[in-house]
C-alpha cells in the first residue's frame, strides 16, 4: 500500500483545484456604479487555480438572484448552467487579467418578463400563443424554449487603479424537452426540442438580448458573449451543458462568430457509457469491483465523467457506506486511494465517501500526479 497524506479540513476544497497561492497583496482599488458613485473594492491576492476567476470583495450578488432555483428543473444543472459559463467565458475573457462578478444589470423584473411568452409580456422571448391554442399544438408549433437568463459580468485594472466593465456573458438555458398537459391537474406529457432548433431559436433571442443591452450607456461598447445551454429531463441525475456561443465584439449589436462545443457528461455505470466510452467505462468497472471486494454487503459505487471533445476531463465517484467506526472509514479510506493510484493515472478523479451521517473521506488525484489529497471527516 502507498502512502497517503490526510489534509486539514480548512484547506480541503482548495486543494480540490490544485490550490496556487499567489505572492501577491490584496490591492484596494475603485469601482463605478451603476448609481454612478464610486465604491471601493479589493481585488484578492489568492487565486485558487488558473482555471478560476478573483472576484472582487466585497461580493456582490446577482441582480436577479434566486430565479435560477426556480426556473432550472434539476439541481445538477443549476450549478452547471453557472459554472459551464464561467468556463465558457475564459475562451473570451482570461483569468489573469479578469475580475468574476455576479450580473448587475439584468433585474429580477426584467429577466421574469424577457422569460414569458410574448402573447403575454411585450418583451416576452418565448412564442406567443392563443387560450384557444390546444396543448398539442402549442407543443409542436409554440414550446417554451427559454427557461432562464444568466449574467455575468468580468472587469479589469485600470491604470489609475480603478476597475471597470470590460466584458459581459450571458448564458440562455433552453429546455430539450418541452412539458404539458391536455387539461388542468392532468397528466404530464413530453415533446422533444430537436438541437436545430433549439440553435435557431437561441441564436435569434441572443441577438434580440444583445440590442436590448446596448440601449444601456455601460454596455454600449463592451464584447458580450452568449452560450446556449441544453438543459437535461426533470429526473436526470447529470447536468446538461453548453453546446453553442457566440460573440457580439464592443459596439456590436449582432452575435457573430458562433462556434459549437462538445461538452457532455456520462453516468458511469450505464449501458451509453460502455458502448461510447469502453476503455473508461471498463476501467470504472474495475475500480467498482474491487470496491465490492471490500464488502461483504453491496455497496453502490456511481461515477460521473465530464467530457470535452469526446476526452474525458474528470471523473467524480461517490460511494455511499453504512456506518463504520472511525478505524474502519480510515482502512477503508486507505485501501480505496490504493486502488486510486492503480486505476487511474491520466484523469482528474475525485472519489466522495458518504454515510448516513454525511461527508466520511474526499480522495482526490489529479492527473498525471502519482500521491493524491486525502481528508478523513
Amino acid at each position: 500500500m502507498k502512502s497517503f497524506r490526510l489534509i486539514p479540513a480548512i484547506i480541503a476544497a482548495a486543494m480540490l483545484v490544485g490550490c496556487v497561492p499567489s505572492d501577491k497583496k490584496e490591492t484596494e482599488l475603485t469601482q463605478e456604479t451603476q448609481q454612478e458613485k464610486a465604491e471601493t473594492t479589493i481585488i484578492p491576492s489568492l487565486q485558487i487555480d488558473k482555471s478560476y476567476y478573483r472576484t472582487l470583495t466585497p461580493y456582490k450578488e446577482s441582480a436577479s438572484r434566486g430565479l435560477v432555483v426556480s426556473n432550472i428543473f434539476t439541481k445538477y444543472d443549476m450549478k452547471e448552467v453557472e459554472t459551464g459559463l464561467m468556463r465558457l467565458s475564459q475562451n473570451e475573457f482570461d483569468t489573469e487579467n479578469y475580475f468574476f462578478q455576479e450580473g448587475q444589470y439584468l433585474a429580477e423584473n426584467t429577466v421574469k418578463n424577457w422569460l414569458a411568452r410574448s402573447s403575454k409580456e411585450k418583451d416576452g422571448l418565448n412564442p406567443p400563443t392563443t387560450d384557444s391554442m390546444p396543448a398539442e399544438e402549442r407543443a409542436t408549433k409554440a414550446p417554451i424554449y427559454l427557461s432562464h437568463i444568466v449574467e455575468q459580468n468580468y472587469l479589469t485594472k485600470t491604470s489609475d487603479n480603478k476597475v471597470k466593465l470590460s466584458g459581459i456573458s450571458i448564458g440562455l438555458a433552453l429546455n430539450s424537452i418541452y412539458y404539458y398537459q391536455k387539461e388542468t391537474y392532468g397528466e404530464y406529457y413530453e415533446k422533444p426540442i430537436s438541437e436545430a432548433e433549439l440553435i435557431e431559436q437561441g441564436k435569434k433571442m441572443a441577438s434580440e438580448i444583445v440590442s436590448r443591452l446596448r440601449t444601456q450607456d455601460e454596455l454600449k461598447d463592451v464584447p458580450i458573449v452568449v452560450g446556449l445551454f441544453k438543459q437535461k429531463a426533470r429526473n436526470d441525475i447529470i447536468p446538461g451543458t453548453y453546446f453553442n456561443y457566440g460573440v457580439a465584439k464592443a459596439g456590436q449589436n449582432e452575435v457573430t462568430d458562433w462556434k459549437a462545443m462538445d461538452e457532455e457528461y456520462v453516468l458511469f455505470p450505464t449501458s451509453e457509457s460502455q458502448d461510447v466510452y469502453r476503455d473508461d467505462s471498463k476501467n470504472f468497472e474495475n475500480f467498482k469491483q474491487d470496491v465490492d471486494k471490500y464488502f461483504s454487503n453491496y455497496t453502490s459505487v456511481v461515477g460521473t465523467g465530464f467530457y470535452q471533445n469526446k476526452k474525458i476531463q474528470k471523473l467524480s465517484i461517490e460511494i455511499p457506506i453504512q456506518f463504520f467506526s472511525k478505524l474502519e472509514i480510515i482502512g477503508f479510506t486507505q485501501y480505496l486511494t490504493g486502488v486510486l493510484i492503480n486505476q487511474f493515472n491520466n484523469i482528474h478523479v475525485e472519489v466522495s465517501v458518504t454515510s448516513m451521517n454525511g461527508p466520511e473521506a474526499l480522495i482526490v488525484k489529479n492527473a498525471n500526479e502519482k500521491e493524491p489529497y486525502v481528508h478523513i471527516y
